[in-house]
């Protein structure tokens, strides 16, 4: 749990420091509500990624298909999701308050709710496909060389699938933030009539946050 705790609070600092800064509230303090949602969504999302080995260890279950499930293929998809989850919560009031949209030479058209909703969910999503393959390729790929059997020396394993785990996230780290641009578009369609009101523009942009 605590190593889950400070891997999701690392996350969600990230994802307070870089999302998009329009959304502004008048009745409370932004920035004191993005820590609190932030809070809730690092305890839940540790609560949520230890719950399958704390209740293996307190069942002892030992079996190896149990081993292999909770082990193996479970860590990968529930840190992606509880990855997004936590970029989902801690950037909500760019859900309730919108975000900037600009035309193609950079002025401010409006505030938009829905720029501020696709920002969010591009983001998640990417943040969910980095950490999910950054531990679900290593496991594969530590697999493959267990069966050939490349390393001779058990202690060996250890550092073998560090340096894996490096690898593959330091690859990912592109391929995520690569996944939409930082310079998002959204179409007249997809606005809201009181934006579209003001301008003859076809395409918007907003910008997206890491």
């Amino acid at each position: 749990f605590f190593l889950q705790f400070v891997f999701h609070t690392y996350t969600a600092a990230f994802s307070l420091v870089n999302g998009n800064g329009t959304p502004k509230a008048e009745d409370y303090s932004l920035q004191q509500k993005q820590i609190f949602l932030g809070l809730g969504a690092i305890s839940y999302s540790a609560c949520i990624g230890a719950l399958p080995l704390a209740f293996m260890n307190r069942y002892m279950l030992k079996s190896s298909l149990m081993q292999l499930v909770v082990r193996k293929l479970l860590p990968a998809p529930l840190l992606g999701l509880t990855s997004a989850f936590t970029v989902v919560m801690v950037r909500s009031p760019e859900f309730d308050n919108g975000i900037e949209v600009m035309d193609r030479n950079g002025k401010v058209i409006g505030v938009s709710k829905k720029a501020g909703e696709k920002a969010v969910i591009e983001t998640a999503l990417s943040r969910a496909v980095l950490f999910g393959t950054t531990f679900f390729l290593p496991e594969v790929l530590m697999y493959f060389v267990q069966r050939a059997r490349f390393v001779k020396n058990p202690r060996a394993f250890g550092p073998v699938r560090m340096f894996v785990i490096t690898s593959v996230l330091a690859g990912m780290l592109p391929v995520s933030f690569s996944m939409f641009p930082q310079c998002g578009e959204i179409k007249r369609a997809d606005l809201e009539p009181e934006i579209l009101s003001s301008t003859e523009e076809t395409e918007f942009f907003y910008n997206r946050g890491i």
